[in-house]
């Protein structure tokens, strides 16, 4: 067995960025014909952050990107990788990645997105662990970045009170075979794509003045069946890795569920039998960012003291497509 196949990957940096401007319940009411009590009752959200006219997807990645370099000690240069996680590019093409790997000046690295909807930062941390487990690669930057409020419809308040804009991002390193990254699962049934899609837009159906009139430019959601396929796919594949880990949830210290609503993390709570206190929750503050959900609370507990060196933590999450999977590693940041 080479040297190579020896060795893992770490997440050794962090960072978010969410923009400035909060839209509230309360102003959402002055908008769509909902209420607070409507949206808390059914979603568990307060408020959701909105990207500023001017800021692009690419912005977002790029301030997220700064802080889990800086927390790392990694130089831009030094990266051999930049794999953004996002529906919502600044263009059709290139990749969102290209512009952030110009704006930081990370000359070195291979940059690309991943479109996997919600799960895009979980298949990007996995891309990522096996590129560097294989010796291919040994600095990667991995970012969950969206701005879905320009791709919700304002007029449909099913959706339009779920989506908010913001981006987290992670650093990964070689460590060694039984430390860092244990387990990862990646998963898609594309018969299941329907149940949460923008419908045109590509080349399938292009965006035309029918389409338009259509509104089919924006999200479409139908929320029962997601969340049936969601809550089975996100207890599935933390189970997977779990048991590919020799592991049980009890091992676990921490979990961080993809930020959907708080229906689909409580049944998924409850399916894995995992005590609420050892969850993350932070939707009530930011709505669903879709790719961004996962690395923006993880960098929120790092920072905030709630996970330590040494402790067990478990991504899972589920997107359009449907995609679903999840990532258990050994954490390393903290105090």
């Amino acid at each position: 067995m080479s040297q190579q196949s020896l060795r893992s990957a770490m997440i050794t940096g962090t960072g978010r960025y969410c923009p400035e401007r909060v839209l509230t319940n309360f102003d959402l009411e002055k908008m769509v014909d909902t209420t607070d009590e409507w949206i808390m009752t059914r979603t568990g959200i307060r408020e959701r952050r909105i990207a500023d006219k001017n800021e692009a997807c690419s912005d977002l990645c790029y301030h997220a990107a700064r802080s889990a370099l800086d927390m790392a000690g990694v130089r831009p240069d030094e990266l051999d990788g930049i794999f953004v996680g996002t529906v919502t590019g600044d263009n059709q093409f290139p990749a969102t990645a290209v512009f952030v790997q110009e704006r930081l000046g990370a000359t070195h690295a291979a940059a690309m997105d991943l479109s996997a909807a919600c799960s895009g930062f979980i298949f990007g941390v996995a891309l990522a662990h096996g590129m560097i487990s294989s010796g291919r690669m040994a600095r990667v930057l991995v970012v969950g970045a969206e701005v879905l409020s320009r791709f919700v419809d304002w007029e449909d308040r099913a959706t339009c009170v779920l989506f908010g804009d913001g981006a987290g991002a992670a650093v990964l390193e070689p460590c060694p075979a039984d430390d860092g990254i244990l387990a990862t699962n990646m998963q898609s049934d594309g018969s299941l794509a329907d149940l949460l899609i923008i419908p045109a837009g590509g080349s399938r159906k292009p965006l035309t003045a029918e389409s338009y009139h259509e509104r089919d430019q924006y999200i479409k959601m139908k929320g029962d069946g997601v969340f049936k396929h969601a809550v089975r796919a996100m207890a599935d594949a933390s189970r997977a890795v779990l048991a590919e880990a020799n592991l049980t949830i009890d091992d676990v210290q921490l979990v961080i569920p993809h930020q959907a609503n708080i229906r689909i993390i409580d049944a998924v709570i409850e399916r894995l039998g995992v005590a609420r206190e050892r969850v993350v929750v932070n939707v009530d503050r930011y709505g669903n960012t879709s790719s961004a959900t996962i690395p923006i609370a993880y960098d929120e507990s790092v920072r905030g003291g709630r996970v330590k060196p040494g402790d067990l933590v478990l991504f899972t999450g589920f997107g359009g497509g449907l995609t679903w999977g999840s990532v258990l590693f050994k954490n390393v940041l903290g105090r």
